[in-house]
């Protein structure tokens, strides 16, 4: 597949319907070159697994830019990470269908609002099973994919302190390699992935930001990327650590099974 072929489609996995320009504009950054050190990699790492073993609020804003225009999603919820259940409202203003409602319980999502299920029906798909149809989209925005991806981060650099919603936290930066950015991808979406890798000759320019503030503690996350004239970006704020965070599970009555979700709202 010749190049532009490819950055066309690799951009179309960005968001469907929105337009492209030309190839370029690859973000720049120090964490292109060089080595992590040990501190600045297990600073992330140590958040990252302490969140695991603890709760959240959270904010996730998903900003697609192409075309000369910028489509907004937002994900809203609480999650336990410790005890893998949460629940999540995905909005998209102006979309075909422009909310959607996620239940996390039990290795099972329970999804609403969602193309091919009934307006009072929630569908069931084991947790496991769910894959993403998007770059950088988590499958159904589960926040542990984010989480796991983060971890996964090479050639972390310290970028100074900001503060991030009251809170002073460092920054730190890193980039996703190939199989950190197609991790549970479907297949489809994998397959136009490994053409663009082989064609460019290199991974995707994709990068992760963790900031950790001064209790070691992860209070927010941002992955982007920025190729032929499209720019995606996935920032998810954390806030109310260790807060509980109540589920309602769907009853069995008002529950279909589903294999596949697929869909803007939904990774």
């Amino acid at each position: 597949m010749h190049r532009p072929l490819v950055l066309a489609a690799v951009a179309a996995l960005l968001c469907a319907g929105c337009s492209t320009a030309d190839a370029g504009n690859r973000d720049k950054s120090a964490a292109t070159s060089g080595s992590e050190s040990s501190e600045t990699g297990s600073a992330v790492r140590a958040a990252v697994a302490a969140l695991r073993e603890d709760s959240a609020g959270l904010r996730q804003k998903i900003e697609l830019e192409g075309g000369g225009q910028v489509y907004g999603l937002t994900v809203t919820g609480g999650f336990d990470f410790a005890a893998d259940k949460g629940h999540l409202a995905v909005d998209l203003p102006g979309g075909a269908i422009d909310h959607s409602d996620q239940v996390f319980a039990d290795g099972t999502i329970y999804i609403s609002g969602a193309q091919g299920i009934d307006e009072d029906a929630w569908g069931a798909m084991p947790r496991d099973r769910a894959e993403a149809h998007y770059l950088l989209r988590a499958p159904l925005n589960d926040p542990e994919h984010v989480l796991r991806q983060i971890a996964a981060m090479r050639k972390i650099s310290r970028e100074g302190e900001e503060t991030i919603q009251g809170v002073r936290a460092v920054r730190y930066r890193g980039i996703l390699d190939h199989r950190t950015v197609t991790l549970r991808m479907a297949s489809d979406v994998r397959t136009k992935m490994n053409q663009a890798r082989d064609t460019l000759g290199s991974d995707l320019p994709v990068f992760a930001d963790a900031w950790v503030d001064g209790r070691g503690r992860l209070v927010q996350t941002r992955l982007s990327v920025n190729m032929s004239g499209m720019r995606s970006t996935v920032t998810m704020m954390l806030s109310d650590l260790g807060e509980p965070v109540r589920v309602t599970v769907p009853r069995a009555a008002d529950t279909v099974p589903v294999t596949e979700v697929s869909g803007i709202l939904n990774g």
